[in-house]
Parts: structure tokens; C-alpha cells; sequence
């Protein structure tokens, strides 16, 4: 099957199945490979426009009696999908790259933080391609920087300051879109001491002529 062959078939599954956008099946590969998110988790989506994302992660907490919570950011106001949604999914207007950690605690369960941390985020692409490549770079380490704060203390400081704490708890689990190139080795040098495992995936639903790839590291340790 070509590219755009495949990318007609996700297209029209989407629409099928009442998924808001193709992308649904990126997460839905993850899911069925890694199963990250589990009934009860709680869930921060950042980028989460236009919503597929959010319906995959409130599928697969299972019936609302399991609870959990899925959180969607993003700077488009989103809509919470009719499909695949429940009260569980609520999304937020704002910039990630404005927002403040302890705005993003705020908005988890008892304020103690996610389980799960997802960013789909992508840049505008220009078709630059090292220019693209940079601002997903820098999207991606926004996102890890909300998920883990401060990867390494600085000299001489003695205590956590308030955000230099992330919002992915202990055990949790990072799902990072990125577009290759040679400095997402960097993201995968800081991810890897941190996780139990970190790997990367292209999933079948991915345009052929993209070079979106998943950064996916597994159980943070303490």
C-alpha cells in the first residue's frame, strides 16, 4: 500500500469509527504495544487539538466507574469530543510554553500530578527542514521539562524550588512527538537514565513523507 493509500485508509477508519482525526490510531498502536494508560490513570494531553488524542485516552480507562481523568491543553480552544468522551476529558486554553507547573498540578487529581503525560505538540512546518526540526526539538523539551522540572540540580542548591518539580509521577509513563533529526539523540540521552525504558516508534499511521517519530519511555523512577 503507497503512502497516500495508507494515509486515505486511517483517514477513512477515523471517520468510521468516530475518531476526530486519523492521529487517533498513533495512540492507539502505542496503547496496544506499551498499554501506558490503565482504568484509573490520569492523563495530561499537550497539544491535544483536535481531540483524537483525548478520545484514545479516555477509551482506554475503561468503564467511567474505573475513573481516572484526562486533561487537554492547547492553544486552540478544544472541544470535547461527543465520541469516545466521557466527564472524565476536560480540556484547557493555554500556551505550554507559558505554563507554569504548578498551574498543570493544579489541574491534576488532588494536585499531586499525571500518570501519564502525552504531547502530540508539532510545530508550523515551514518545509525548512532543520528549522522545523529545531522548533519540535524545542516543543519536546518543553514537554519534558513540564514532565520531569529540572532533570539536574544546580550548584549549590540544597531544596526542590517549587518548579523545578514536574507533574509525572513516580511510575508514570512519557509519550513525546518529535520530527528526527540528529538532536533527538539528546532527548533520548536525558530520558534514558530516568525511565526503566525508553524507546522510539514510528507508527503505521504516519504519513510515509513525515518525519514524526514517538519518544516513549516507561515507568519514571524515583
Amino acid at each position: 500500500m503507497s503512502g497516500s493509500g495508507t494515509a486515505d485508509f486511517f483517514y477513512r477508519e477515523a471517520q468510521r469509527l468516530g475518531y476526530v482525526a486519523r492521529s487517533a490510531f498513533k495512540l492507539l498502536q502505542i496503547q496496544k504495544q506499551y498499554k501506558l494508560i490503565t482504568p484509573g490513570s490520569s492523563v495530561v494531553d499537550l497539544g491535544c487539538a483536535p481531540g483524537a488524542w483525548l478520545q484514545v485516552a479516555c477509551q482506554s480507562l475503561g468503564p467511567l466507574k474505573n475513573g481516572g481523568v484526562v486533561v487537554g491543553i492547547d492553544l486552540k480552544k478544544v472541544k470535547v469530543p461527543s465520541t469516545h468522551c466521557d466527564s472524565r476529558v476536560s480540556t484547557v486554553c493555554a500556551d505550554v510554553m507559558n505554563l507554569h507547573k504548578h498551574q498543570l498540578l493544579n489541574l491534576s487529581p488532588q494536585k499531586k500530578g499525571f500518570s501519564v503525560v502525552l504531547s502530540d505538540m508539532c510545530p508550523l512546518v515551514s518545509g525548512i527542514t532543520t528549522r522545523d526540526a529545531a522548533l519540535s526539538m524545542e516543543l519536546g523539551m518543553r514537554a519534558l521539562d513540564l514532565a520531569l522540572g529540572k532533570t539536574e540540580k544546580q550548584p549549590n542548591q540544597e531544596e526542590e524550588e517549587e518548579d523545578d518539580v514536574g507533574v509525572l509521577k513516580a511510575g508514570g509513563h512519557l509519550i513525546v512527538k518529535l520530527l528526527e533529526s540528529e538532536d533527538t539523540k539528546e532527548l533520548s540521552k536525558i530520558c534514558k537514565p530516568l525511565f526503566r525504558k525508553s524507546s522510539w516508534l514510528r507508527p503505521k499511521a504516519t504519513r510515509s513523507n513525515s518525519r514524526e517519530i514517538y519518544l516513549i519511555c516507561q515507568d519514571l523512577q524515583h
